[in-house]
């Protein structure tokens, strides 16, 4: 009998999918909780969808260039670490032949057994700089095209976020009538997303919707409250 097929099933966030969750999660929480306060404070639909189109603007702008400058930090470091490596390497190779064979003696070589791994990995400058990089400093190469992607998806997934609590808004003319159609909707969107998040990260899906629903409805409801109170 042939041995049964072993699948490992394993989810790995990429840079995408992590700039969605980014911008998706605060279009959601951040435009629901701002058109709810604005529901205590004001008695037209129209002011309420102004200011939430301002806001989703700004905050899809601001968080993009919030991902642009990120992901380009994390390439310029990445770039510095690499030069560095390479200048250790020339200046102190003996040094860092130390730290390779370290590295591997901690995955439980002996000094005899690792001294030819060592030698192999420092005959190539290129091949003893990535070793050093991963393996050393934990840094993996970055894309250099991700800065403007990761821009892109963060804004446009805000966008997106943002339309839903504010789209009852536009569909009627009651502020009030709009809020709980508004926490309806968004409300239901919310879970969705957590449940989506948490499916793909491994956390119980349920627990992440739940969770989800929670941090938005509590940002909305504090909104709603204080405006109800100042105004």
């Amino acid at each position: 009998m042939p041995p049964a097929t072993h699948h490992e099933q394993h989810f790995t966030a990429t840079a995408a999918v992590r700039d969605v969750v980014i911008g998706m999660s605060d279009g959601l929480t951040v435009p629901f909780a701002l058109a709810a306060g604005l529901s205590g404070a004001v008695d037209k639909t129209s002011l309420v969808v102004i200011a939430g189109l301002a806001e989703i603007a700004a905050g899809s702008i601001a968080m993009g260039l919030g991902g642009y400058l990120a992901a380009r930090t994390d390439y310029e470091h990445y770039q510095s670490e690499r030069e560095r490596e390479y200048r250790e390497i020339e200046e102190l190779p003996e040094v860092e032949e130390k730290e390779v064979a370290a590295v591997i003696r901690g995955y439980g070589l002996t000094e005899e057994q690792a001294a030819p791994v060592v030698a192999a990995i420092r005959s190539d400058p290129k091949r003893w700089v990535d070793f050093m990089m991963r393996f050393e400093l934990g840094l993996e190469a970055p894309d250099p095209g991700r800065a403007v992607r990761s821009a892109l998806t963060i804004a446009l997934s805000y966008l997106v976020g943002g339309m839903i609590p504010l789209s009852p808004y536009m569909l009627v003319h009651r502020v009030l009538t709009g809020l709980w159609i508004s926490v309806a909707v968004t409300l239901v969107a919310l879970f969705a997303f957590g449940y989506g998040k948490g499916r793909l990260t491994g956390i119980h899906p349920l627990r992440g919707g739940v969770q989800t629903v929670v941090i938005g409805g509590l940002a909305a409801a504090a909104a709603f409250g204080i405006a109800r109170l100042i105004a």
